[in-house]
C-alpha cells in the first residue's frame, strides 16, 4: 500500500471523477476495470442516444427546461454543445416525445452521476488500502 499525501489523494480522486464525467466509464478505465468501463459507457451512451432518437435534439433545452438540462449535463460536458445549438429554439419538440426524450437523457445523466460517485469511492478505497481487505 502506497502512502499518499492528502493533496495527492484528493487530486487522484478528482482526476478519476472528472474522467468519468468527460467520458462515461473512463474513471473505471483509470482503475483498470475495463469490463465495468465498457458496460457503463454502453449503457449510458445508449440511454442518452435513445432519448435523442425519441425526442430529437430539441430535448436538450437549457432555456425552457433547465432542471432536465442540469440532469442531462451529468452525462458529459458535450451536452453543453447540444444545448448551445438548441438554445435558439430552432429544434422545437412538443408533447409525449419531448417528455420521454427528456426522461431518457436525464436518466442517462443521473446514472452517470451515480457511476462517478461509485468510481471515486472505489478509488478512495484502493488508495487507502481498505479495498484490498475483501
Amino acid at each position: 500500500m502506497k502512502q499518499y499525501s492528502r493533496e495527492k489523494h484528493i487530486a487522484s480522486l478528482v482526476t478519476v471523477g472528472l474522467a468519468g464525467w468527460l467520458v462515461p466509464g473512463a474513471g473505471y478505465l483509470l482503475l483498470k476495470q475495463k469490463t465495468h468501463a465498457i458496460i457503463i459507457f454502453t449503457a449510458i451512451a445508449l440511454t442518452f442516444c435513445i432519448g435523442l432518437y425519441i425526442g430529437s435534439i430539441g430535448v436538450v433545452d437549457p432555456v425552457g427546461s433547465w432542471p432536465w438540462y442540469t440532469a442531462q449535463m451529468m452525462t458529459t460536458p458535450a451536452v453543453a454543445l447540444l444545448g448551445h445549438h438548441t438554445s435558439a429554439g430552432t429544434y422545437p419538440v412538443y408533447g409525449r416525445p419531448n417528455e420521454i426524450g427528456q426522461i431518457y437523457t436525464g436518466i442517462a445523466g443521473l446514472l452517470n452521476l451515480l457511476c462517478i460517485v461509485n468510481v471515486v469511492y472505489l478509488a478512495h478505497l484502493r488508495i487507502t488500502g481498505k479495498g484490498e481487505q475483501q
